[in-house]
């Protein structure tokens, strides 16, 4: 009799409990004395207020305006933020965005350098701007007031010109998409009223009859000539001006180019795991379409008429999502059926305005019915924006934010785009940048020797969410394409490429899990799992995220000697600890041992804060050697370096320093003597903010980890994991046998 497969162990969430860690340091010594900084600012805020004044008056709504104040880098951590000083001024904090700043002066009589920070949107009154400038110079020095000046390095008018991307030449209108900082609250409708009579003014119509709001921002679209931009910018709340971004194109990277047709025949039977279905959002499937054996067809509201060419691209993808590429000897029957939902219409590449209207229909199916897995090879064309977080993007981080759902989305095909600094079109494409979702570039080849392929869009993505995307899968290319059944003529596959089926490719090898072992495994445990099981080949990480995905559900699923793989899935509160230990035999482990750490977790986001765009992070620390004490007085052992913050991106990407404790999904090996690990662990801890700042009401956030422990002198490490563990994690045993290729 064959011996039974080491599957993964699950239930690891047994081996973690709450931990009592005291943190916190002295006051920060601030970079100017009290007066200095009461007179700096106090010149800032007068000018400013001048520019502020000098605003046409219909462009400040009830009277109010926008001003920039951009924090000193040395205080941009949440427990800085300076919201006390803005609500005693009368002021409010309306976005932010990520800013490069040299300050004047840093604290120690340290020499000022250039580096990262951010910049808050501030708005209020005009007179409040008036009287805390004037008032400023005269208040006494308190220890409140002394920190807040301190964490404020500039105060400045925004600038127009800074509020518009870049614009084509054109004497005639444009489409446009404008953002204002307006939420859908009550309390901001002066926002967009004044908005509309200062458009009026201009001679211009904005449409407020399709508004979309995503957290406190609004997108609105409008015609205008771009010689017009700078004067429509003057609108004290508008955050940003560009031009309306259109939806990508369905057309595949290759078409049968160079390579001929193949016979190719259907499996028979229903999936094998017939309750599991995936949502896929593109351009519907032919009324006759022979994959209707596997999916179901809906017209998502609103649509319009279909289109043939985009009837081509959703039944092409929805063969990617049900096969994988088909071109094995023997097509296996798919793991899951597929909804797919009509979102594209014959309207959807020639309409500039349709970004919207695809959208919403997205969001209205995902709102009324949940899914566990949904798979999305479409967006805009626009590439991440360090600065501002796009509708799309916020939307569906918004819808994902329970972690209740995996979303693959494709990365977009720009990678051979010119490298062009400003406009950066070879960055991953919107959405792309949904930090909740998964993010899935394109690989040359199956296996051996590998790459990128050349038209997958690259990193790096907007911190947090820096590594994007945040793996590569097969996508197809020239020398080896994509195959998929042809929807023209039955019986044979045909060749195509692009990231729009390498991302439902991930999906099927996701759907492999959850069919092997059923409802188990979370979506987000399933995340982590394709995340830890990639491999990056030595490629840079702005090319192939975390690596790449292997080719087979055993490789996720499996151990083989010398190594156990443990499942964690579990909830931790705001400001608490959790301990989490890392499983070891007691006796007996030489040589060098690596450990393998993903951890992934979901959140909610604030869209208006884009450097502060998640409101959840984990701090996460390796302590090797629980035996080990540096210090007598101290309580917990010594900490070892594990996710290093310099282990996140390339060294010529800066972040902030404290950046690796806000990503959604970190990923890191650690090789180790044997001698230097005794009882290991894991504690994490839960950092909440919201908006930038402490959040008081944070709610409880589902994390996974997976850990991969190999010890290759150790060929029975799985079984002496197993039974040293045996009252708490066990072996998760199939429920389906799926097939090995994916």
């Amino acid at each position: 009799m064959a011996k039974r497969p080491n599957y993964l162990l699950g239930y690891g969430e047994r081996l973690a409990e709450p931990v009592e860690i005291k943190s916190g340091g002295g006051e920060k010594p601030p970079p100017y004395p009290f007066k200095e900084a009461r007179e700096r600012l106090g010149r800032m805020l007068s000018t400013t207020v001048q520019a502020l004044q000098g605003l046409p008056d219909s462009a400040c709504p009830e009277g109010q305006a926008v001003a920039s104040f951009t924090l000193h880098p040395e205080y941009f951590a949440k427990s800085y933020h300076p919201g006390g000083f803005f609500r005693d001024a009368g002021l409010r904090a309306v976005g932010s965005r990520p800013a490069r700043i040299e300050p004047e002066r840093r604290s120690r009589g340290r020499q000022p350098e250039e580096t990262v920070s951010t910049e808050y949107f501030v708005a209020g009154a005009r007179s409040a701007f008036e009287r805390l400038a004037e008032s400023l110079p005269h208040r006494p020095e308190t220890r409140a007031l002394v920190a807040q000046l301190a964490a404020i390095e500039r105060i400045a008018a925004v600038p127009p010109e800074d509020r518009v991307r870049r614009l084509p030449e054109s004497e005639e209108a444009i489409p446009l998409e404008i953002v204002l900082h307006a939420g859908e609250t009550h309390r901001d409708q002066f926002i967009i009223r004044g908005f509309q009579e200062y458009m009026e003014e201009q001679g211009l119509e904005p449409d407020l009859e399709r508004l979309f709001f995503a957290g406190r921002l609004c997108f609105l679209r409008m015609y205008a000539p771009p010689d017009q931009a700078t004067e429509i910018a003057k609108f004290a709340f508008l955050r940003v001006l560009r031009e309306m971004p259109r939806l990508r194109t369905t057309t595949p990277i290759l078409r049968g180019k160079h390579h001929r047709p193949r016979a190719a025949e259907l499996p028979a039977g229903d999936a094998l795991d017939p309750n599991l279905r995936v949502a896929v959002f593109d351009g519907g499937l032919p009324r006759k379409s022979r994959l209707l054996a596997w999916a179901d067809a809906f017209e998502a509201p609103g649509v319009g008429a279909p289109d043939n060419e985009l009837l081509w691209h959703g039944e092409t993808v929805t063969s990617a999502l049900l096969f994988g590429s088909a071109d094995a000897v023997k097509i296996e029957r798919p793991m899951c059926r597929v909804d797919h939902y009509r979102v594209l219409d014959k309207n959807s590449e020639k309409d500039p305005f349709e970004l919207y209207e695809v959208l919403e229909r997205i969001e209205t199916v995902l709102a009324s019915k949940p899914y566990e897995f949904v798979s999305l090879s479409l967006g805009p064309t626009l590439p991440v924006d360090d600065d501002d977080v796009h509708a799309w993007t916020a939307v569906l981080d918004e819808k994902l934010a329970e972690g209740r759902c995996l979303t693959t989305i494709a990365a977009g095909n720009t990678g051979t785009d010119p490298a062009d600094p400003v406009l950066q079109t070879w960055r991953v494409q919107v959405p792309s940048d949904c930090v909740n979702g998964l993010t899935v570039g394109a690989t040359d080849r199956r296996g051996g020797e590998w790459n990128r392929s050349p038209y997958s869009s690259r990193g790096p993505g907007r911190s947090p969410g820096i590594v994007k995307p945040d793996l590569v899968t097969f996508g197809g290319s020239d020398a080896e394409p994509f195959w998929v059944f042809d929807p023209d003529t039955p019986g044979r596959i045909i060749a195509t490429a692009g990231t729009s089926y390498a991302a439902p490719a991930a999906m099927h090898a996701g759907a492999g899990v959850r069919a092997r072992f059923g409802q188990v495994l979370s979506p987000l445990a399933i995340k982590a799992l394709l995340i830890h099981g990639t491999d990056d080949g030595g490629h840079p990480r702005d090319e192939v995220g975390w690596g790449r995905l292997p080719a087979s559900v055993d490789d996720l699923t499996v151990c083989p000697d010398g190594c156990v793989r443990i499942v964690y899935q579990d909830e931790i509160t705001a400001a608490k600890y959790r301990r989490i230990r890392i499983p070891l035999p007691a006796e007996g482990l030489t040589g060098s041992v690596e450990i393998t750490a993903t951890f992934c977790f979901a959140t909610e986001v604030d869209p208006e804060h884009p450097g502060n765009y998640t409101r959840s992070g984990l701090s996460i620390y390796f302590r090797p050697d629980m035996t080990k004490f540096s210090r007598e007085e101290a309580v917990h052992p010594d900490t070892a370096p594990f996710f290093q913050p310099a282990n996140l991106y390339s060294a010529e990407q800066e972040l902030r320093t404290d950046a690796h404790k806000w990503e959604t999904c970190l990923h890191m090996r650690k090789r180790k003597r044997a001698s230097g690990l005794h009882e290991p662990v894991f504690d994490i801890h839960y950092n909440a903010r919201s908006e930038g700042h402490n959040d008081t009401e944070p709610r409880r956030i589902r994390y996974a980890l997976v850990i991969t422990v190999e010890a290759p002198r150790v060929k029975d490490l799985y079984d002496r994991v197993v039974r040293a563990y045996r009252a708490k994690l066990q072996p998760l045993n199939p429920v389906i046998e799926v097939p090995v290729r994916t």
